[in-house]
């Protein structure tokens, strides 16, 4: 793994990093960057509300805390027996398939008077975590998508079931209410970031979510900071079957601001014939860039080995990731000085 190329500036903690999105793949990226700097923020979507998180929205009137929990998970620096904790689901009676976690950050709420940002605060605290963990609004937001031929469907949760049964292209998707303000703290991070990061992470559930929320495409379009689109690995049933990185690049664009970033870093992996094959089996298949496609979008592709297999199932590698990701940082001082272009591996 390289780590000679780091910059770590004059406070000597990393370059300043806001990563934003939601899911596994957000947590997945923050526990890779956590061992390079300490100047680390996720801005993390709060539209859940499927499985526990859901369970909790309805009964306290919180926010969705299972994103936020997981970021929490990846940048906490405790004993292994407190992660255990954190990440352990009951199996049975009334919390079944509820975490530890989110009923941690559920307690921490209701002591901090309803004020979900000040409990992921106090989480942070207890846990130690490398950087900041941030909701991207304190709104109670619902998410809504509209497909192609018109169908709505009110919730994150039932996007997927809804594609499934309607067969078609998801249109675009909503916030309700609609231009939910930004936490301050987002819109502060993002201004004095080095370097943004949208993804990895489900499309139209992790990503776009946060660019919905007022303030926040435009914070992004206004800084100076490298901004890298990390592309997802494969299609997503449910979501994005069939979608090129192009595809994936203009829904992004559609929902917030034409050329809101102007590279993007994609997975040159193998990934084994058999993996390929169960994963076809379910409709996805790895996610095919078109240089030429992406060039007319105003984005530049690069290209790095950054996945693995697991379990039988292709995931973003965090240290592969990190490494990537900060030698595209790395390479930025030397672009500025007009020493050439980023180019795909």
């Amino acid at each position: 793994m390289k780590e000679n190329f780091l910059y770590r500036g004059p406070s000597g903690k990393g370059p300043r990093i806001v990563a934003i999105g939601g899911g596994t793949g957000l947590s997945t990226m923050l526990r890779g960057l956590k061992r390079h700097t300490n100047n680390l923020t996720a801005i993390v979507t709060v539209a859940d509300d499927g499985g526990g998180s859901g369970v909790l929205r309805q009964e306290l009137g919180m926010l969705a805390p299972g994103d936020i929990r997981n970021c929490l998970e990846a940048l906490a620096n405790v004993e292994p027996l407190m992660g255990e904790l954190l990440h352990y689901r009951f199996t049975e009676g009334s919390l079944k398939g509820q975490s530890f976690g989110n009923l941690f950050l559920a307690a921490l709420n209701g002591v901090s008077g309803g004020s979900f940002d000040v409990a992921v605060s106090r989480m942070s605290q207890v846990l130690a975590i490398t950087g900041r963990v941030l909701p991207v609004t304190t709104c109670n937001v619902q998410l809504e998508a509209e497909f192609e031929n018109g169908t709505r469907v009110l919730g994150e949760s039932k996007i997927f079931y809804c594609k499934k049964r309607e067969d078609c292209r998801i249109r675009r998707v909503r916030l309700l209410p609609e231009r939910p303000p930004a936490l301050q703290a987002a819109l502060d991070a993002i201004a004095q970031a080095d370097m943004i990061l949208l993804g990895p992470g489900s499309l139209y559930t992790s990503i776009i979510p946060n660019l919905l929320v007022e303030g926040i495409a435009g914070a992004i379009a206004a800084s100076d900071a490298l901004k890298v689109y990390v592309a997802n690995v494969m299609t997503q049933e449910g979501e994005t079957e069939g979608y090129t990185n192009a595809d994936h690049i203009q829904a992004i664009f559609q929902h917030s601001l034409p050329g809101l970033f102007q590279l993007c870093l994609v997975n040159s992996s193998n990934i084994p014939q058999e993996v390929l094959d169960r994963y076809a089996q379910e409709g996805a298949e790895p996610v095919r860039y078109d240089k030429a496609a992406c060039a007319k979008l105003g984005v530049e592709l690069a290209g790095s080995p950054v996945s693995a297999v697991k379990d039988g199932y292709v995931r973003h590698d965090p240290e592969l990731l990190a490494a990537a990701l900060l030698e595209l940082h790395a390479r930025r001082s030397v672009r500025i000085a007009g020493l050439g272009r980023y180019r795909a591996e």
